[in-house]
């Protein structure tokens, strides 16, 4: 978003992304749930929130429209939405703001008694009820945040507390988020005053010697440390590679084990943090010794783990850690040109985090892939169909871009005329698309911003994907045939939970035929055929009723998340129709004529040996048909379908192939099997 618009040009090109969403989203939400969608796809960004779950319920004296519950349950975030219609930006009376929230409160005390006999075991609304009530004695803070499209005075709200859980109140209006945005940032930023807040200051040694950036190392307090990371969470975290990642593993029990057993020992043990920071404010002693007071801009780049370690200690009784003793030492590196950060950061962040074995990735959608799909999707046009106009998918590498382009046509029919000719698709819909055809349907929902940052990674691990032009109508056909079969799922009337039974659905279907189902012909026809469309029907009926009854009565939203589910979804036994397998690309292909020699290759070692038999013992016909299956479904790189073939030829003439080529080739066939790859 640009930084010179004016608040007036935001709202309304805000205003455009609701419309957008009503265009595309669920039916039967109101405009508040639109609203509450674009506003919490913001926020997700800024930081604000975590995985916020879109959950219309309205009832006497009671709303929601959206929530997130943390992992451990102990924060419950309630988001109530007033829409505001007006071409302007208009304000919005405190009466309405506390009519909202006082629905929410009341929507609270009900859900942690008794709400959940009101609604269906399938239902959306239903498991935002029982999590709370089954889990009422666990939740410590609920935040209550009003949301709105309109203008809002300050109103002092006081903390008040339901049992033993605080429960505080925040606003996001249309300024707010709107100084957000164009700070250039994307988010609030965090300013830190120790004294003030925490009645000292920190000591530290300074290093000015660069023109592009300052360097301050410090030690700061765990109980300081935590209290940070307790008021901010994932916003403190924002830059940091690992700020996506569950915070586990055996780094963070070694952590744990010196938090609880030598605290006095963890500046000793632990690594350090590594901040970045835009300012910093330094006063001095009597003889001229630095301290740093204030903070601002503060980013966690390395030490995301080390942080919520901490501050996890604190919180569990059982580890019982006295921070008080616990200090860590912070290396501050503050960028002293805005234009820098983007580029040094980055930097910081990769080159730091070296403690565990993690793939470095830029989350972001400047990269040369998003910029490459960005220009094909501009000069692209998909075949016309029925006498209709031929569309060009518009894909919004960066938010504002669409909207940009929409208030270019002055009329309201023209306007209509441009989303009807420019279907529009973001970066994070990309990674779903994507991650879908994978068989990653519990990482898609994880949510839109983790799974984009999932994608990411994995894209980083495949550097020489370049996207072309038969990559990008691929792409389309997978919009295509997520975005009809989120209509064709939304038909059927679940109750609820539309998302999870979309990609799992798909990602079945992409399993059941080893990703055979014609793409090609999806992007010619711009549409499904009737046997696609009937199977993908019938999937979602399984699919639906596996996801809505977890093993053990776990939550469906946890359960969908969880890799486990997909394994299991994945056994599921189901024939395809006949309609729909006449359909799919076929991989067959003769055999070579076999000769009788045989290379034997003395130099291998028994168990490399073993790998070689291994590769032999699969008929050359299996090894042509895995080649031509990767090339059609696009798996593997070209030097690997390459290979696949040459291990064919060589297994057809009785002889031996290296163990190198062994054991690539192996590797390609036992990753096309889990794919969902047989022959036929």
């Amino acid at each position: 978003m640009p930084k010179h618009r004016s608040l007036a040009e935001f709202y309304q090109s805000f205003q455009d992304e609701i419309l957008f969403a009503a265009d595309t989203e669920t039916s039967g939400w109101t405009t508040d749930d639109f609203l509450t969608l674009v506003m919490l796809e913001y926020l997700e960004e800024a930081g604000e929130v975590s995985d916020p779950i879109i959950c219309p319920f309205r009832g006497y004296g009671l709303q929601l429209n959206a929530y997130t519950i943390s992992e451990d349950f102990e924060s419950v975030d309630i988001f109530v939405s007033i829409y505001s219609k007006s071409d302007t930006p208009k304000s919005v009376s405190q009466t309405e703001i506390d009519a909202a929230v006082k629905r929410a409160i009341q929507l609270y005390h009900k859900a942690i008694n008794d709400l959940y006999t009101s609604f269906q075991k399938d239902n959306d609304t239903y498991e935002f009820a029982i999590t709370l009530h089954q889990r009422k004695d666990k939740i410590k803070n609920v935040r209550i945040c009003a949301i709105t499209n309109g203008l809002v005075k300050p109103i002092p709200f006081k903390n008040i507390m339901i049992g033993n859980t605080e429960v505080s109140f925040a606003i996001w209006d249309i300024d707010r988020l709107y100084r957000c945005v164009t700070s250039g940032k994307m988010r609030e930023t965090i300013e830190v005053d120790f004294e003030e807040k925490f009645g000292t200051t920190i000591p530290c040694i300074e290093n000015n010697t660069s023109d592009k950036y300052s360097v301050y190392l410090a030690i700061i307090n765990g109980n300081i440390l935590a209290a940070l990371y307790d008021e901010y969470r994932d916003r403190l975290l924002e830059k940091n590679v690992r700020s996506f990642l569950q915070v586990r593993g055996a780094v963070n029990k070694g952590i744990r084990d010196t938090l609880r057993d030598e605290p006095e020992m963890f500046l000793a043990y632990n690594n350090g943090i590594s901040v970045t920071a835009e300012e910093v404010e330094i006063v001095r002693d009597e003889n001229g010794k630095p301290s740093i007071r204030k903070i601002r801009d503060m980013q966690i780049v390395n030490g995301g783990q080390t942080t919520a370690s901490i501050f996890n200690a604190k919180q569990d009784k059982k580890v019982s850690a006295d921070l008080t003793q616990v200090f860590v030492q912070m290396k501050l590196s503050v960028i002293k040109l805005p234009k820098d950060m983007d580029e040094i950061v980055p930097r910081i962040s990769a080159f730091a985090n070296t403690q565990n074995k993690i793939q470095i990735a830029d989350f972001s959608a400047n990269d040369p892939f998003h910029r490459k799909i960005e220009d094909l999707s501009r000069t692209i046009w998909a075949p016309a169909q029925g006498g209709l106009k031929p569309q060009n998918w518009f894909y919004e590498r960066a938010r504002g871009q669409y909207a940009d382009m929409l208030s270019r046509e002055t009329t309201t029919l023209r306007k209509k005329q441009f989303k009807e000719t420019h279907p529009l698709f973001t970066k994070t819909d990309l990674a779903k698309f994507e991650n879908t055809w994978d068989q990653l349907p519990w990482q898609v929902s994880e949510g839109a911003q983790k799974n984009f940052r999932r994608f990411t990674v994995r894209l980083n691990e495949r550097k020489s994907l370049q996207p072309n032009e038969e990559y990008y109508r691929n792409l389309i056909a997978k919009a295509i045939l997520f975005r009809q079969t989120e209509k064709l799922v939304q038909k059927q009337q679940y109750g609820g939970y539309r998302a999870n039974i979309v990609t799992y659905t798909l990602a079945y279907l992409s399993y059941k035929t080893a990703q055979r189902i014609d793409l090609d012909r999806i992007w010619k026809e711009q549409s499904l055929t009737l046997a696609l469309k009937n199977e993908i029907i019938e999937v979602s009926k399984f699919i639906q009723q596996a996801i809505v009854n977890p093993p053990d009565g776990a939550n469906v939203s946890e359960w969908c998340k969880r890799e486990k589910c997909w394994n299991m979804i994945r056994e599921y036994k189901h024939q395809l129709s006949s309609e729909l397998s006449a359909e799919l690309i076929s991989v067959a292909r003769p055999a070579e004529t076999i000769t009788s020699s045989k290379n034997s290759i003395n130099s291998a070692t028994e168990p490399e040996q073993a790998l070689i038999d291994e590769v032999v013992s699969i008929p050359a016909t299996t090894w042509f048909a895995l080649s031509r299956w990767a090339k059609e479904t696009s798996n593997f790189q070209p030097w690997q379908r390459s290979l696949l073939f040459k291990v064919g030829t060589i297994v057809g003439r009785s002889q031996y192939p290296s163990y190198k080529q062994s054991n690539q080739a192996l590797k390609a066939y036992k990753e096309a099997l889990n794919k969902g790859f047989s022959v036929q």
